[in-house]
């Protein structure tokens, strides 16, 4: 791959995240923002994945992986939508920025299109590995992959089928994966993107441009756009409820549940 297909792929990230937008406001539904945004990565992914200069055998597994992530996840997020369930981080930053919400919502789903394509470049350089298929780093990325998209699914599984319950409207999910961590989705999202520098092993170049991708996504979901203003609607809805939670259980990386309360 040349730098005039990252470009082009850098613009139809772009144009993607301009489509969600437009979709968002016709219809109202924030949901559909990332349903595409996933959708745009994978596709972004796989289309670095078959450019690149790697062995065939290594850009296939890319392409694998990428797109059993993409569909798994735009499939979950717009089954999610279709249902009426919107999320609460847009419902509040749009209402936040009254009459300049169009404006400011298009402005920040270009930032998220810069976000889609350092994934994608990581994708572009885990496959550009000149190496010989399969080294150690590809079994450990293969491994690393597959459990960081079935962790997911679970999670969301779980979370699913108690929102169906009468305890959702009183409760705060504390079942399977959600006993060990407050946002298990979030953990295994980011677990996901580990895999690609492990991919890029051991052409260290390629290696350290793909790093990027679990550092910028570890940054976002733990410090940025996923837990804080997560955590800040659960402890408007839940209150003292939610403290509770926050004080037994981790916020990212899954762990043992703490028996006493106290403070993080």
């Amino acid at each position: 791959m040349d730098y005039i297909h990252l470009i082009f792929l850098a613009i139809g990230l772009s144009l993607a995240m301009a489509i969600s937008w437009a979709v968002q406001r016709a219809t109202g539904a924030s949901g559909w923002i990332d349903t595409i945004w996933s959708l745009a990565v994978g596709v972004g992914g796989v289309a670095a994945a078959y450019l690149a200069a790697g062995p065939v055998e290594r850009r296939v597994t890319a392409i694998v992986i990428v797109a059993a992530w993409s569909l798994r996840l735009a499939f979950h997020i717009g089954a999610r939508t279709r249902l009426g369930g919107e999320d609460p981080r847009y419902e509040k930053l749009i209402k936040e920025w009254g009459d300049r919400a169009s404006f400011r919502l298009f402005y920040f789903l270009q930032i998220q299109a810069v976000a889609a394509f350092i994934l994608v470049l990581a994708v572009y350089c885990a496959a550009s590995n000149p190496a010989e298929y399969p080294q150690v780093g590809d079994l450990l990325a293969l491994a690393v992959a597959a459990v960081a998209v079935i962790g997911e699914m679970v999670a969301d599984v779980q979370l699913s089928r108690f929102r169906k319950t009468p305890e959702a409207k009183r409760e705060i999910c504390q079942r399977g994966l959600w006993a060990y961590s407050r946002h298990p989705n979030y953990f295994f999202e980011w677990l996901f993107w580990c895999s690609w520098p492990l991919m890029a092993l051991p052409a260290l170049g390629f290696a350290a441009i793909a790093l990027l991708a679990p550092v910028m996504m570890y940054w976002l979901l733990v410090h940025v756009s996923g837990i804080p203003p997560l955590e800040e609607h659960m402890l408007k809805s839940r209150g003292d409820q939610f403290r509770a939670v926050q004080a037994r259980v981790n916020a990212f990386f899954p762990g043992p549940r703490r028996s006493k309360l106290s403070t993080q």
